[in-house]
């Protein structure tokens, strides 16, 4: 008999299947032996950023300028340097369809730092157009027009790193948590304009830091031109956005967060790109199926975007150059990948349910696609062994997809949990909390298959944008503006809603984030009033919910500081647990009719989370895993957390018989942890 690949062998579901996912895993084995033979390597291979684009050949004093157009009939270099004369500077068509131009420095003395350029290209078509580089490596806008042109980045001096390499320990089962800080550059500022990567560096890395989050997730880097798209419409690849400053600005925020301890890792958009003309890669030389699928295979139904072709190898190498350039030029320590279930199936996702395991071995699935993310994560972990991460953003359940490449899987570190965000939203607008049921509660969070780590999360970014509501806003709504101040009359909404935000934020990091990681978006933790809604036509242009009050939080006269100091102690006590790698949360009880669920992490630490509207019971007993002498180490009601001190700090709880008494407040969480002897 056939010996099956490891993941398969363990999950019987998987083997009426298995000779698909062997013929896929073949594939990729295909595929590497190629690049293998063909570029000596995966590395070589994702180098497509040293060779095209612009670059200055120092021994000679050339400017070497190649693109990849193999289907236009005509391309010129035109910008500053020559003042824009459409004609002057022909490329010349050479092998595989790549256009090239050498410019001696002293024939163009205006090609330098900050010289604006684009191509000017006559595609099959017959069109002639103004364009972008693919390989564009910094991108501005004309003050006047707001026209996107590439720009020159050659300064006079280098970037410096000086950086020692990283002593953190690499993340994964038994080794650090992953605790991750979702933040977007532009709205991380309280101005209502667009903030910037120094302004970040100075104004919001200590926030991080202090929180206890690791790691930094960094949304909308690459160049897009539409900024209310969040940036998920990519225009430019390799430009780091320049609303936000310069690439050195960037650079010097990676450092900083390096120094502080902080790994930073890029909110990664290669499923699609922006189908606009102007800056992006649609329909660049002329062809509609050059970087993506023609016709109406290659838009995506809802986005509108343009959907990448991961079957052609020069598509491949263009996505996998992008990432070691990050990585390299930026020195960014992974990604998570946005859109996977876009990526791997040609229905991008949009089915009412994938059913059964055969549903991922069908006709739909884009098996290209599969191996473009299988060399992607090798290459991640063959650029950085040690600090290299990635995230799948990934809806399905798509098995494999945490499983090493070797091993015939995906190669992802971790998925994403997507659907406890979604319980969270449908439980707060569907029911009252009296007919909350604690049995959904617990399976909810803690569905997950025990070997694909996962990153769990209450709320991301898409939980804040217009047309949703953040959890405390969804909790308080309109009293946030009146009856968040410690000298207000007390409010049963306000205080229902801390109590809420408190409890449902640590049980899905308790209970959810066992053997994987947690994930918060900024502001949240201190439960940030409102919206999102980036400034655009139907709002006046305005910035006013486009930021992020961090003022609420440092003024001790309103109660946000409550919330942001549960959030340190909850990530202070999780991180003192791994929590990644603890095996996953035992359940003792679920108590229905009193809304309480008792559960066990790493078989010493004790949670008891009491969900009821109005009942405390008094000498509670619940079992425990360890006889032994308790201690409490964190409870919700706190005055400290804005609650009503109703457990004495720091008290102590003998067992008996296996189980212990305990005060069970209503609407709280007590953790308890067993004293060493």
């Amino acid at each position: 008999m056939k010996k099956l690949l490891p993941f398969i062998e363990k999950d019987s579901w998987l083997w009426p299947v298995a000779d698909r996912i062997e013929a896929r895993h073949s594939d990729y084995c295909r595929t590497r032996q190629w690049i293998e033979s063909e570029w000596g390597g995966l590395k070589a291979f994702a180098s497509g950023h040293e060779y095209f684009g612009l670059h200055y050949r120092k021994q000679d004093k050339i400017w070497v300028f190649r693109e990849w157009l193999p289907n236009a009939r005509h391309v010129f270099l035109v910008g500053d340097f020559n003042d824009w004369d459409q004609t002057s500077h022909a490329l010349a068509k050479g092998e595989n369809g790549v256009w090239q131009i050498e410019i001696p420095e002293a024939s163009a003395p205006k090609l330098q730092h900050l010289c604006r350029y684009k191509i000017y290209v006559q595609g099959c078509d017959g069109k002639w157009t103004m364009r972008l580089p693919a390989y564009t490596f910094y991108a501005g806008q004309a003050p006047d027009t707001k026209d996107f042109s590439a720009l020159v980045w050659h300064p006079e001096q280098e970037f410096v790193w000086n950086e020692e390499s990283l002593s953190l320990p690499a993340f994964g089962q038994k080794r650090q948590t992953p605790f991750i800080y979702e933040a977007h550059i532009g709205m991380a500022q309280e101005k209502e304009a667009v903030g910037s990567y120094a302004e970040f560096t100075r104004n919001v890395l200590p926030r991080v830091k202090a929180g206890g989050y690791n790691v930094l997730q960094l949304m909308g880097i690459a160049e897009h031109p539409y900024y209310g798209s969040f940036g998920y419409h990519v225009s430019n690849f390799f430009a780091p956005s320049s609303r936000f400053g310069t690439p050195d600005d960037l650079k010097m925020l990676i450092k900083t967060a390096h120094g502080m301890g902080l790994r930073v890792v890029m909110d990664v958009v290669h499923a699609h790109f922006v189908e606009n003309h102007n800056e992006g890669l649609n329909c660049i030389d002329g062809s509609d199926d050059l970087y993506s699928y023609g016709g109406t295979a290659g838009t995506h139904p809802y986005w509108g975007s343009r959907m990448f072709n991961f079957s052609r190898n020069e598509v491949r190498r263009f996505l996998l150059s992008n990432l070691r350039y990050w990585m390299e030029e930026f020195h960014f320590d992974g990604f998570r990948f946005d859109g996977v279930t876009a990526m791997i199936y040609f229905h991008r996702g949009y089915v009412d349910d994938f059913g059964t395991y055969a549903n991922y071995f069908g006709g739909e699935v884009d098996e290209d696609a599969l191996i473009y993310l299988c060399l992607a994560n090798d290459l991640i972990k063959e650029t950085c062994p040690d600090a290299g991460l990635s995230i799948a953003e990934e809806v399905s359940g798509m098995p494999g997809i945490t499983v090493a490449t070797q091993e015939g899987g995906i190669g992802f570190d971790y998925r994403l949990s997507m659907g406890i965000p979604d319980f969270w939203i449908k439980l707060l607008k569907e029911r009252r909390d009296e007919d909350w049921i604690m049995g959904d509660l617990w399976r909810t969070v803690t569905d997950r298959l025990w070997n694909v780590p996962q990153i769990a999360y209450t709320e991301s970014h898409d939980q804040a944008l217009v047309g949703d509501q953040t959890l405390a806003f969804r909790l308080m709504g309109d009293r946030m503006y009146t009856d968040m101040s410690v000298f207000s009359p007390a409010s049963a909404t306000v205080d229902r809603g801390l109590a809420l935000h408190k409890m449902i934020r640590s049980f899905t990091l308790f209970a959810g984030a066992e053997g994987g990681g947690y994930l918060n978006f900024m502001g949240n933790e201190f439960g940030h009033p409102e919206w999102i809604d980036f400034p655009r036509p139907e709002n006046g242009d305005s910035y006013r919910y486009a930021r992020r009050q961090w003022s609420l939080v440092d003024n001790p006269d309103l109660k946000y500081r409550f919330l942001n100091a549960f959030d340190r102690a909850m990530i202070r006590l999780a991180a003192r647990l791994n929590i990644g790698a603890c095996p996953m949360a035992r359940l003792l009880d679920i108590d229905e009719e009193n809304k309480t669920v008792v559960f066990a992490v790493d078989d010493t630490t004790l949670f008891v989370f009491n969900w009821h509207v109005d009942r405390s019971i008094p000498d509670y007993r619940i079992p425990v895993l360890q006889e032994g002498k308790y201690s409490l180490l964190l409870c919700s009601d706190d005055v400290l957390f804005g609650g009503f001190g109703r457990v004495e700090a720091g008290q102590v709880f003998f067992t008996h018989r296996k189980h212990l008494s305990l005060y069970n407040i209503n609407r709280a969480v007590q953790v308890l942890g067993l004293v060493p002897e």
